[in-house]
């Protein structure tokens, strides 16, 4: 796994230009379901898709309290 930090996670979706219909918070979730699925694979490290979930945990957290547009300006500094 590549994605290392929230200001990466959010890097990430503003490049995948996928303009309004999606929502960072809605990208995450469905990332998150991604990682999940991942940590079922038995011969892979496990570290690098639990570091990325709790980043995305994060990040929805703090989307809940100040909404996906600050986070995203947030990040994007």
């Amino acid at each position: 796994m590549g994605i290392k930090s929230p200001s990466e996670y959010v890097d990430f979706f503003v490049n995948l230009n996928m303009g309004e219909n999606v929502s960072l918070l809605s990208f995450i979730n469905n990332e998150k379901n991604i990682l999940k699925k991942n940590l079922e694979l038995k011969n892979i490290n496990k570290e690098p898709i639990k570091k990325g979930i709790e980043i995305l945990e994060l990040l929805v957290t703090e989307i809940n309290k100040m909404g996906n547009k600050a986070v995203i300006e947030k990040y994007q500094k």
